[in-house]
This record gives C-alpha cells, sequence and structure tokens, in this order.
C-alpha cells in the first residue's frame, strides 16, 4: 500500500460548481464608490470618486493580505475626518458581477 502525493485529494470536488449567492455591500453614510485609476504602491491607491474628485487612497491592514486590488476595480472609500478632498480609506472592494449589479440599480454613477 502506497501512499501517494495528491492523488484523491486533488481529484475531489472537481466538476461540482455552485453558484453561492451574496448580498451586495451598498455604500453606507459617508462612504463613496470609486474607480481605480493608479496603484502607487506601499497600500496606495489613486481612486476617481463618484463625487468627481481624485483622491490619494490607503488599503488597511486589516485588507492589505487579503483582498487584492487591481486597476478598474470598483471600490467604497472613506475619506479622511481631515483633507477629505485628498485622501480616504479603503472599506471595500467589489467583484466585476457586484459592481455591473450596482450600475444596473443606479447606486453606482462613475
Amino acid at each position: 500500500m502506497s501512499i501517494g502525493i495528491g492523488g484523491e485529494y486533488l481529484r475531489r470536488g472537481q466538476g461540482q460548481q455552485t453558484q453561492e449567492v451574496r448580498r451586495v455591500r451598498s455604500p453606507r453614510k459617508g462612504e463613496i464608490p470609486g474607480l481605480v485609476e493608479q496603484i502607487m504602491g506601499h497600500g496606495k491607491l489613486r481612486v476617481r470618486c463618484a463625487d468627481g474628485k481624485i483622491r490619494l487612497c490607503r488599503i488597511p491592514g486589516k485588507m492589505k493580505k487579503r483582498i487584492w486590488i487591481r486597476e478598474g476595480d470598483v471600490v467604497l472609500i472613506k475619506p479622511w475626518a481631515f483633507q477629505s478632498d485628498e485622501k480616504a480609506d479603503v472599506v471595500w472592494r467589489y467583484t466585476r458581477t457586484e459592481a455591473n449589479w450596482l450600475e444596473r440599480r443606479g447606486k453606482l454613477k462613475l
């Protein structure tokens, strides 16, 4: 009886694709949707917001390793209390299907 590497464990579950149903997070008070224009590095992004301003946004530490953000992604930001026209924190990243759903419902105007 030999024990192989991987084997049945790698094959298990293939061919079973289930559709996960999730609620789309809508913007709350003080949050603004935006489109990522440029990745600056060191957890910073340049985001074009729905209110027409371009802000330098920071990815908080709890999101940094868990969520990967690319140019063209739709994100939800929360402007800082001071320098609110210039800087903000990223709160949420929408998937493509979530962003399309929000746009069809009229909740996302970019």
